[in-house]
């Protein structure tokens, strides 16, 4: 299968590159034909998030460049988790692990394609795993591993004092397992992941080498960060989670909708598909005028359009122009209202008690601080329902003017709204 000579440079450009293996080596490697390579997700979580996401549009581009995808879900790394900065991992049942890996699994599938000449492959390390006797586990691969080099990894040194479990600490010999059990099965030569991986990416390395005498090769993309340097979320909360029960794609899309300017161009390079020459024209015209932020629309549109697909990104716009006064509200539907006015606060009501005034919904909603304070805003016209000014305070909204059956969406001014969801 015939491949794309220029995926290095490709990869180099869009500062995908942080760490690599023999560098004029992996360059000859994935010259010379379709490279077999694999990329792992531990279900840790039942959704996947931004950190993978970088993974899964990696794996895409190495794909689409002529080289064969083996994607690995790892229902037994998935039970221990790498270790963290801080503290032990809690410890997940079987049963939540087999039930993440299913989730996992059905969340990456759509970033690859199974068909053709390099038809990507999905595996499960527990297949390979369960069976595994402690004995020939240690005797196979323990003995490939000096302690003292997995003592100098960053993570194991920074959690050496307040103590790691051997669970954690033999995290890397499972996941190298993983790299050589593919190498001998399957003929896979690379592996890559995220950075803070590079010590378990080598090791598969190091332990193909020193238990077969083989040749492998890995890479590792940088961690994505805000412009200030610290991340965009952890993965035990506010994480920018793939599933949209987890967070909505409203919320999806205004995410990549407020992207930093300063970050523009690296987000635009890291998820999206646009060429070279469709970035710089792009980029070009954002430095030009900021302030009609193109850029973060295009990306917004095509992340969210590659995770949730056309018609989902659809919503979401319709939904924030809506919000913002410049579409129907009564178009959307039922989920994307919900999605979007949660977000951006809501209050549930009880339809027993009838619907407030709209000086009580400000005051209720904290749109406004005091019927007072509200009352003045009505009067200066900046009071909206349903994205109709309102002009007399004692108006009192209707049940026909609920929307999708419940919804009630106050404005003030043309930024800050809040919804209200009569029960």
């Amino acid at each position: 299968m015939s491949v794309d000579p220029n995926l290095l440079d490709d990869l180099e450009w869009r500062g995908l590159l942080a760490h690599t293996t023999d560098r004029d080596a992996l360059r000859a490697a994935l010259s010379e034909g379709s490279v077999r390579f694999y990329v792992g997700f531990d279900p840790t979580a039942p959704s996947l998030h931004m950190g993978n996401l970088v993974q899964l549009v990696t794996a895409r581009r190495l794909q689409a460049a002529g080289h064969t995808p083996f994607a690995l879900v790892g229902g037994a790394t998935g039970m221990i988790g790498d270790p963290k900065e801080a503290g032990e991992r809690m410890l997940n049942s079987l049963d939540t692990v087999k039930d993440w890996t299913e989730r996992v699994r059905a969340q990456v599938e759509p970033f690859l394609s199974f068909e053709g000449g390099n038809a990507a492959t999905m595996v499960n390390n527990y297949d390979w795993t369960s069976t595994l006797s402690t004995i020939d586990f240690l005797r196979e691969i323990g003995k490939h591993f000096p302690v003292n080099r997995m003592l100098a990894r960053d993570v194991v040194r920074s959690r050496l004092e307040a103590g790691i479990s051997y669970t954690e600490f033999s995290y890397v010999l499972l996941q190298s397992m993983d790299f050589l059990q593919l190498f001998r099965q399957h003929g896979v030569t690379l592996q890559f992941g995220g950075s803070d991986q590079w010590g378990n990416l080598t090791g598969g390395v190091e332990l193909i080498r020193r238990a077969d005498g083989g040749k492998a090769h890995a890479f590792a993309t940088p961690l994505v960060t805000k412009a200030d340097g610290t991340k965009y979320g952890k993965t035990e909360g506010g994480a920018l989670w793939l599933d949209p029960g987890m967070l909505s794609t409203y919320a999806f899309h205004q995410f990549w909708l407020n992207a930093e300017d300063e970050k523009i161009g690296e987000l635009l390079r890291t998820f999206t598909f646009l060429t070279r020459e469709e970035l710089d024209a792009l980029e070009a015209r954002h430095a030009e005028k900021p302030f009609l932020r193109e850029a973060q629309k295009v990306l917004a549109d095509e992340v969210t359009t590659l995770v949730h697909g056309e018609a989902e990104t659809a919503q979401a716009k319709a939904a924030a122009e809506a919000l913002f006064g410049g579409g129907d509200i009564t178009t959307l539907s039922s989920d994307t209202l919900a999605a979007a006015l949660t977000e951006a606060g809501a209050i549930d009501l009880d339809a027993g008690g009838g619907i407030p005034g709209v000086i009580d919904l400000l005051t209720l909603t904290g749109l406004a601080t005091s019927k007072g304070e509200a009352r003045r805003t009505v009067a200066e016209g900046g009071v909206y329902v349903n994205n109709v000014r309102i002009e007399d305070a004692d108006h009192v909204p209707s049940s026909s003017d609920l929307v999708a059956g419940s919804w009630l969406v106050l404005r003030r001014g043309k930024k800050r709204f809040a919804g209200v969801r009569m029960r």
